[in-house]
């Protein structure tokens, strides 16, 4: 499992206390301040973060049959009754993401 990976896994075992119900605060820009750390620190995206970064926006457009320019943690926010709703959808759609990995991997 890539470091992302596994960073997301702690962070959805304490999402409720880390991020107080805000989506705003979360995923996205957890995501950016990791990215941005691994660069700082001269390491190169994991192949599997690449494809995170790269494709999980085009598959959750695709998923959800929705065409927008807002950014996927937008477009969660827009199929949740509140920020706390997104936050477990968010998960839930990341798990079929990886679950997608694994059938493409086979």
């Amino acid at each position: 499992m890539s470091k992302l990976y596994e960073l997301l896994e702690k962070i959805k075992l304490h999402t409720w206390n880390v991020f107080r119900y805000s989506l705003n605060n979360f995923p996205k820009n957890v995501l950016g301040s990791y990215q941005f750390a691994r660069r700082e620190m001269g390491l190169e995206n994991q192949d599997s973060e690449g494809d995170f970064y790269k494709n999980f926006q085009p598959w959750l457009q695709q998923k959800l049959e929705v065409k927008t320019v807002n950014s996927w943690d937008k477009i969660i926010l827009l199929y949740s009754v509140d920020e706390k709703e997104g936050i477990t959808y968010f998960f839930q759609l990341l798990d079929e993401f990886l679950k997608r990995d694994k059938t493409l991997e086979n």
